[in-house]
């Protein structure tokens, strides 16, 4: 091994000095020319001599790339060691002023690039479940969405030869079943019937318990049909729990139904479309099942408010068939792998509900969740979009008339409104503007119903823009290597000014916005010149962790760790580099992150790292799991995405190539 020596000054942060001349030689242990004295040049050009040796002794590849990147970490210290975590500048920095070559056209839309999802305004029930039972050919193959890809439902057997340890001392029960995670237990018999446990730490390169009694065999891995697909595609906590309340639950709550009750126009159905995006974001198979879009197929869309009368008992009727049919759509796709169903309808009566639960019993968990808004403009903005965007009035021409007829509507619907006091519920009371407000709970127990309870405390309507957008240009991501912690190129140093520039045009009429970025010095650099606002750096937003691969080129992975490169390649999602996260763990860190942007009223600009941003941008998007790695975001461009009542849309403007 060709080497040379560094000498690092004691109890201080100052660089490494590396040793003068050629490089020595380690063979076998024993230096070839220890004879030699080490000369090292300090930075006053004063030489130096130590008489150096080597005590070696054999290390894993694995230990020596940590050394190469401690190495790498102190010979080129951090230069932004010493800036709080929490930080503001009254102003921006005057150097944006002093580099000619930063100019930015006071039209931000001169920098409006196409953005690679659809951007319109959508109406949210047009984006739930198509309905199965109402598809002529009876097939379903029109009924599942994007998310289905995020939970596989059938998953070939696995031919293995592991080792596994003594049965009469480990894990005897027979209950551990594979994950979907990466890093989980599973529970793996031997021709005689011994079970030992068995350790994935990533994509094609299982871990494997050692003991001083092992016995090498061959099986083959298979699920029972009735839980192989009840797990999310997820790692930590929220594997974690969905394991817990699988196996100690009972078996209706393998599948948990989040049933909406509201009158029309309080959110509803941006409530339920939110939920979805979410938990479909954590791995969970979620879908979303309005009945709406049901009767507008069942018995056509231009029903006038008589229609939705109590003392119709005609229409009473269809609108129950239509309930009973997505209901039992929901139930068949759950059979099927789904796990968490939102039925999204108004449910506004006990007689409605209780035969919700019937369907219910021994099939499916059920919760309610109970909208209701007092706030009279809110409703009045609600109900006149409803009017614009609905489908119950797109053949009618007049606004007014409209708006009449739906408001006709929803008074039918309040002299029956009966507010929830059965099963498990949540009721959201004016929770909508995210001041003040309340949340009750009510029989609400396990993991996945907690998280949906912190998640809908944390949510509102109020419209705000949020921007992500990668750092600068690095040193690295000239030389092509992956990781570290390195300072801007000439190109960042242009695009931390250009964007400082953007960010005071885009947000000079705000009150107040947020500058988050990681604790990786490419971040803070480029969110440097941004002034006005608070900087806050969160370790959550750090970029992916490569691990032993940290520092080096996809080339050298290939060349040096083909086995790794070949397992990142076949399931980039689920790959964990070695000591370091998949995208799994990178999502599972980010929860905390989504949740206070959901919380925030103001804009935020989110200065991160491209995986980080990928999994970001997936969940404002619904992108399915696995298209997670693949997302494009490029550098030195900025996605602007809008949050509010219409929903989420996104804009991009690129500031420079």
């Amino acid at each position: 091994m060709d080497f040379k020596f560094l000498l690092k000054p004691k109890d201080t942060n100052s660089p490494c000095f590396v040793e003068e001349g050629p490089s020595r030689v380690l063979l076998g242990g024993a230096l070839q020319d220890g004879a030699r004295l080490a000369s090292f040049k300090l930075d006053n050009d004063q030489a130096v001599e130590y008489k150096v040796f080597v005590q070696a002794s054999g290390v894993s590849s694995f230990d020596l790339a940590a050394s190469w990147r401690a190495y790498r970490e102190n010979f080129h210290p951090s230069s932004v060691r010493g800036i709080p975590d929490v930080s503001i500048d009254s102003e921006p920095r005057t150097e944006i002023e002093t580099v000619s070559s930063v100019g930015l056209e006071l039209d931000l839309e001169h920098y409006v690039v196409p953005a690679p999802s659809n951007s319109a305004v959508v109406y949210a029930a047009n984006l739930t479940e198509n309905p199965r039972s109402l598809n002529n050919s009876g097939s379903g193959s029109d009924y599942f969405s994007i998310a289905d890809d995020i939970v596989s439902i059938d998953q070939p057997e696995t031919e293995m030869e592991f080792n596994t340890l003594n049965p009469s001392r480990v894990y005897q029960s027979s209950k551990l079943v594979k994950s979907q995670s990466v890093g989980t237990m599973s529970n793996l018999r031997t021709e005689h019937g011994q079970r030992g446990p068995f350790v994935d730490r990533g994509v094609g390169h299982p871990r494997i318990v050692k003991c001083s009694s092992l016995k090498s065999f061959t099986t083959n891995l298979s699920l029972e049909p009735d839980t192989k697909n009840s797990f999310p595609a997820a790692a930590g906590a929220v594997a974690a729990g969905a394991i817990a309340d699988q196996m100690l639950g009972p078996k209706e709550d393998k599948h948990l139904a989040i049933v909406m009750v509201s009158l029309p126009a309080r959110g509803k159905t941006f409530t339920a479309a939110k939920l979805t995006r979410y938990l479909r974001w954590l791995g969970h198979n979620t879908k979303h099942f309005n009945v709406g879009k049901y009767r507008r197929l069942k018995h056509g869309a231009s029903q006038s408010a008589d229609f939705f009368r109590a003392d119709n008992p005609e229409g009473i009727e269809a609108r129950n068939e239509v309930a009973k049919l997505a209901f039992e759509d929901m139930i068949t796709w759950m059979k099927e792998g789904g796990q968490v169903g939102i039925f999204d309808a108004t449910n506004s009566s006990k007689q409605r509900r209780n035969m919700l639960m019937k369907l219910a019993e021994g099939r499916c968990k059920i919760i309610f969740l109970e909208t209701i808004c007092n706030d009279v403009d809110m409703i009045e903005r609600n109900i006149r979009y409803k009017i614009q965007q609905s489908p119950d009035y797109a053949e009618v021409p007049d606004f007014e008339a409209g708006l009449r007829d739906f408001k006709t509507r929803v008074t039918n619907y309040e002299k029956v409104y009966e507010t929830v006091e059965e099963g498990s519920y949540i009721k959201m009371i004016d929770m909508a503007s995210g001041h003040g407000g309340q949340i009750q709970v009510n029989n609400i127990s396990g993991y996945l119903p907690g998280r949906i309870v912190f998640f809908l405390m944390n949510t509102h309507l109020t419209p705000r823009p949020i921007l992500l957008t990668r750092h600068g240009e690095s040193q690295d991501n000239v030389r092509g290597r992956i990781g570290g912690d390195p300072a801007l190129s000439e190109a960042g140093e242009l695009y931390k000014q250009k964007l400082a520039k953007f960010v005071g045009k885009r947000l000079e009429s705000e009150r107040a916005a947020s500058i988050w970025t990681s604790t990786l010095q490419r971040t803070i650099l480029t969110a440097g010149p941004i002034g006005g606002f608070p900087k806050i750096q969160w370790r959550a937003l750090d970029e992916i962790d490569a691990g032993v691969c940290d520092g080096m080129t996809y080339e050298e992975i290939k060349k040096n760790m083909p086995e790794e490169y070949e397992s990142r390649k076949k399931d980039k999602l689920r790959y964990r580099y070695p000591r370091g996260e998949s995208y799994l763990d990178v999502i599972q860190r980010l929860e905390p992150v989504i949740i206070e942007l959901e919380r925030q009223r103001a804009p935020v600009v989110v200065v991160s790292h491209q995986a980080v941003l990928r999994a970001l941008y997936a969940y404002f998007t619904d992108r399915p799991l696995k298209e997670i790695p693949h997302i494009e975001v490029p550098l030195h461009t900025i996605i602007e995405i809008e949050l509010g009542v219409t929903g989420v849309q996104e804009k991009r403007y690129k500031l420079m190539d």
